[in-house]
């Protein structure tokens, strides 16, 4: 099996995990941009010493950068965080699985974004298995609701607009940590992704500080108490988002997050045994719809 494989399976578990604990911080009485704070002021000195392990003790060099390395991590960083808003505030309208699952339209917005920005085309076989699976978003896309006839502000609603913004932002981050990535002018794999993921989550952190200092000093705070979880938070965010970061080097971003909709199978259990949450029969086909595509798409591989 191919790294990229490995990399990505193991990311979208943690992912889950992870966003597990910001919806309960969000149900706790934290805010989206707080329990979105957490996940980076935690994490980027985690980044940052990891980052340092790597060149004292394994003897990698720092490699260097070109102005298009700023550029892309900037788009992604600032991505990242308007998308993790947006998938925390998802779960005060949906269950969490629901609310995980908007968010996958990430995968054709990410196919379109890489197109344009680093000329990267995906094959028949691959759009059809996107496809697959933006039918099966669609099949998820409409509220629980007990009138027969269904129109169409019953598919495109608030919820809708919150899924597809986070599948916009994801997208478009995934794209820019693979363009900075790339842009690195010497090293492998590792060094490149920890290059990377430390830059961007110090900055991601920085701005947001920035941010709660002139803003909401107070939510800053509360996110800093609850060090424990907030902590774990950062750790979690940091083990996923290196993981996505390998591999995001070495394959083409769409088949990444394609094939990240593996994640869907952890929420799908996740809600199910921790939050007891149900799903109707259209909801169910509509995660078949995406279970199927992520099987068509490893076939390639």
């Amino acid at each position: 099996m191919q790294l990229w494989i490995l990399f990505t399976i193991f990311a979208a578990f943690v992912q889950n995990f992870r966003f597990m604990l910001q919806r309960n911080m969000h149900l706790s009485g934290l805010t989206p941009t707080s329990a979105t704070f957490a996940r980076f002021i935690f994490g980027a000195p985690i980044a940052f010493l990891f980052l340092t392990f790597l060149l004292i003790n394994l003897d990698y060099q720092l490699p260097r950068s070109q102005p298009k390395f700023f550029y892309f991590s900037l788009i992604g960083g600032l991505s990242q965080i308007f998308a993790t808003i947006l998938t925390i505030k998802l779960f005060a309208k949906r269950n969490f699985s629901i609310g995980i699952i908007f968010t996958k339209t990430e995968i054709i917005q990410t196919a379109i974004v890489g197109f344009i920005f680093l000329g990267e085309i995906i094959s028949l076989y691959s759009a059809l298995a996107i496809l697959i699976s933006f039918i099966g978003i669609i099949c998820l896309s409409k509220p629980k609701t007990n009138l027969l006839i269904s129109s169409g502000r019953h598919y495109f609603n608030q919820t809708t607009l919150f899924g597809l913004g986070a599948g916009a932002f994801f997208g478009t981050s995934s794209v820019g940590y693979r363009g900075a990535s790339l842009s690195l002018l010497e090293g492998d794999f590792i060094i490149r992704a920890a290059t990377t993921l430390a830059f961007v989550t110090i900055f991601q952190a920085s701005i947001m500080a920035i941010w709660f200092i002139f803003k909401n000093r107070n939510d800053a705070l509360k996110t800093l108490k609850l060090w424990r979880i907030s902590g774990l938070v950062g750790l979690t965010g940091v083990l996923g988002s290196y993981a996505w970061f390998m591999a995001f080097t070495l394959q083409n971003a769409a088949y990444v997050r394609a094939l990240g909709q593996i994640e869907l199978v952890f929420t799908f259990l996740s809600s199910y045994f921790f939050f007891k949450e149900r799903h109707t029969k259209t909801e169910i086909f509509g995660i078949a719809l995406i279970i199927l595509s992520i099987f068509l798409l490893l076939k390639m591989f």
